[in-house]
């Protein structure tokens, strides 16, 4: 079998799933520009706007991240694989956020409720699925996140269980706001810079 450079590997890697990443961003921005578009159309939701911008941060902050890739030594097409279905999973929630069409629901808020146990449940296992995302690209690289990184992940993914159960709009509320401002916390103290 032919080997071929990291560099190149890598280079390829990053193209397809930059593809992917690119679906959910113009899913996700073709849902808040018919919100702009046509605001009588569905009755908004701040708790929905709040979590497509939490899923912009976490979309953009992940490609961001995956520049890391390229420290991997070997990528096989198992890993390939993980990786597309990793990206797949921010195009399933942007779709989820933002379906086709709203007419069998009152707006945004009961359709979001309605649909949160897809929603958060997907959204709990992207945090499970991260963590073996960062392990692929070493054990030094989750040692050297600290205690902050594995304990966000299974908070988020406890949190996640609890949103998919309750339909309660004060939790979801608490939890949208709390979310904005450690994801922007998180971003700008761990991951502000590449090296």
């Amino acid at each position: 079998m032919e080997t071929v450079s990291s560099p190149e590997v890598f280079l390829h890697i990053k193209v397809v799933m930059g593809m992917v990443i690119s679906l959910s961003l113009a899913r996700l921005l073709t849902g808040l520009a018919g919100i702009v578009q046509h605001p009588a159309k569905a009755k908004v939701y701040p708790v929905h706007l709040g979590w497509a911008l939490s899923l912009f941060l976490f979309i953009i902050h992940i490609w961001w991240w995956e520049y890391r890739l390229q420290a991997v030594p070997a990528i096989g097409f198992g890993i390939y694989l993980f990786l597309i279905c990793f990206c797949g999973l921010f195009f399933l929630l942007c779709a989820l956020l933002f379906p086709a069409s709203l007419d069998e629901y009152g707006g945004y808020e009961e359709y979001f409720i309605s649909r949160r146990k897809w929603f958060f449940g997907i959204l709990g296992l992207i945090y499970a699925v991260d963590i073996l995302d960062t392990a692929i690209k070493g054990p030094e690289r989750i040692l050297s996140l600290g205690w902050e990184y594995p304990a966000r992940n299974i908070a988020y993914i406890l949190l996640c269980a609890i949103a998919a159960w309750t339909p309660s709009r004060r939790f979801h509320t608490v939890f949208v706001v709390a979310n904005l401002l450690y994801q922007v916390s998180f971003i700008f103290r761990l991951y502000d810079v590449l090296e």
